[in-house]
């Protein structure tokens, strides 16, 4: 049930961050007037898609390493812009930090058992 909902706040998530980043680039507020060359930001975050989207916890793994280039660039540009370019930055971050909880959640919810402990079991329990 847990492991469902991460993997449904992965996808959700990582989509939206896709289609925020051509929107954003190409319509709502690009860097230069009729879209920009940085529409192209959104074409690494299809390298995961698919992985994302089979459930393979690996592609979880490093993708959880790839988004924080997004939170990054969200930052910066939320402290370097004004109006809707600001927004769009705010909202970039706030998938990207949604996007790491969960990747890094469903992988740590999802690695194999450990000395016959059931995967979901809690670190403290072990020495």
């Amino acid at each position: 049930m847990i492991i469902r909902a991460l993997y449904l706040t992965a996808c959700g998530s990582l989509i939206a961050l896709i289609f925020l980043c051509l929107a954003w680039e190409l319509r709502l507020a690009p860097v230069q007037p009729g879209g920009s060359w940085l529409a192209l930001k959104c074409l690494p975050l299809l390298t995961p898609l698919f992985g994302i989207l089979n459930g393979r916890r690996y592609t979880y793994q490093w993708a959880s390493m790839l988004i924080l280039l997004y939170f990054t660039e969200g930052i910066v540009r939320a402290t370097s812009e004004r109006g809707l370019g600001q927004s769009l930055a705010i909202a970039e971050t706030l998938l990207a930090i949604v996007f790491f909880c969960a990747t890094v959640a469903y992988s740590r919810l999802t690695r194999p058992s450990v000395h016959g402990q059931p995967s979901i079991a809690s670190d403290s329990r072990r020495e």
